[in-house]
């Protein structure tokens, strides 16, 4: 029997879970706080000393954002991507879709593929993630009939994968250090650096020659410039962030983070409708686990004076707070859905999520106008604290906007485009006003 092609089309309005839409709209809001150091500054994101103040009001934004969003917007992010594929997969094969749910699944990622690319290098942020959840929503694919037990065992192992390389990173951090001071007592006294230490001379070298005052001012001033100086000065660091950090980060940094969110979805976690309890728990425990395992990192980094080695330290416990905290912000954000008083902030904050990618796209946007030649050039002009005032502007202005674009539109622009090239098929863009 012939398939209708009509059967397999996006989710309706009224199938979307306002949950989803709400989280989605906290986290979008929520990475623009630690994403808007990469837009504006150089080298930035963690280390403060290097340029954007770490003293004052620059020292506490970098530690509140240090204890409460680091790495744990990131990974609720990847947590909805997972759940969010899983989903439409599972509607299109409630409908029969069948064989073809994989063939508009895969095609979907091939998009979201080309999407990344051209928002990493186009839109000019090295620092985008959809070219990663496309090449990790393959591996999605293999795993989504799991029970929540399993999915949560593959998380745990991949984590811990993660975990022992950043100890055999802080290792190697630890014995460079050591070689340093060896090579510098060497050179006050005017001796040769022996070949069992010239690796080591050349990769301190070469991270002290990209801190140098030199560097840093070059690479503002070429920021600073027009498009395609921004365009050939961020496209080294795009194949980068592409290449070398795709395998070093992403199957135990994202892939974790999707499992771990199909599996919550499948216990009935992610949809606000669980005992208040289930979510109070989840904020006790998370919260008191990560803030703990935060602070504690955030400490050493200060004591040791934001060392080299300090953060390779903090490496170590890193994604037991990032992955501590999220659970934390899970159960925050699911009670909020489930507060009636505030439903009008609700829906304004749904609605952002609702056009997550436009509004992602959006950010990469405004701030190619903000911080490059293209427009006001302020890259490297701003103290950490100041770009905050950049993030607060930006969730206003999507606040605002978002809710009005809904009222008279079924999708984002860009939402509304991918489920086109999806489905190889025009879909209805505007509301029909009865």
């Amino acid at each position: 029997m012939a398939e209708k092609e009509t059967t397999y089309q996006p989710v309706a309005e009224k199938e979307r879970m306002a949950s989803l839409d709400i989280m989605r709209g906290f986290v979008l809001c929520g990475i623009l706080i630690m994403n808007i150091n990469g837009f504006g500054l150089y080298e930035a994101y963690m280390d403060p000393t290097i340029m954007g103040g770490f003293t004052g009001l620059n020292k506490v934004t970098w530690v509140v954002t240090s204890m409460f969003f680091e790495g744990t917007m990131r990974a609720l992010f990847s947590l909805l991507f997972g759940v969010g594929m899983f989903i439409f997969l599972e509607r299109l094969e409630a409908k029969g879709a069948g064989i073809k749910a994989a063939d508009i699944y895969f095609r979907r990622l091939m998009w979201l593929l080309l999407f990344g690319i051209i928002h990493g290098y186009l839109f000019l942020w090295p620092g985008e993630i959809l070219f990663d959840y496309a090449i990790m929503g393959f591996l999605v694919y293999s795993f989504r009939k799991l029970p929540p037990k399993k999915l949560l065992a593959f998380a745990f192992i991949l984590l811990l994968i993660g975990t022992t390389w950043n100890y055999f990173d802080y290792r190697h951090a630890k014995n460079l250090v050591n070689d340093v001071r060896e090579i510098e007592i060497l050179k006050t006294d005017n001796l040769p650096v022996p070949d069992s230490l010239k690796g080591s001379d050349k990769e301190w070298s070469a991270y002290l020659e990209k801190r140098a005052p030199e560097s840093i001012s070059e690479f503002v001033k070429t920021h600073n410039q027009g498009y395609f100086s921004v365009l050939g000065l961020l496209a080294p660091i795009n194949m980068q962030f592409e290449s070398y950090f795709f395998y070093r980060y992403n199957a135990w940094d994202i892939l974790s983070m999707m499992l771990i969110g199909i599996a919550l979805f499948k216990l009935g976690i992610l949809s606000a409708k669980a005992d208040p309890k289930v979510y109070l728990l989840m904020v006790g425990v998370g919260y008191g686990i990560g803030f703990t395992v935060n602070y504690h990192e955030v400490k050493h980094i200060l004591s040791e004076n934001f060392s080299y080695l300090s953060f390779y330290y903090a490496g170590i416990t890193y994604d037991l707070g990032r992955v501590a905290v999220a659970m934390g912000h899970v159960g925050s954000i699911m009670l909020f859905a489930q507060s009636k008083p505030i439903g009008w902030l609700m829906r304004k904050i749904a609605a952002i999520g609702q056009m997550a990618l436009t509004n992602y796209f959006m950010h990469s946007l405004i701030c190619m106008f903000i911080f490059t030649g293209l427009g006001w050039g302020l890259f490297g002009k701003l103290q950490r604290f100041e770009l905050l005032y950049v993030v607060f502007s930006i969730w206003m202005f999507q606040l605002i906007i978002s809710p009005i674009w809904l009222k008279y539109f079924q999708f984002g622009p860009l939402e509304w485009l991918w489920r086109n090239l999806s489905y190889q098929k025009i879909h209805p863009f505007k509301r029909i006003r009865s």
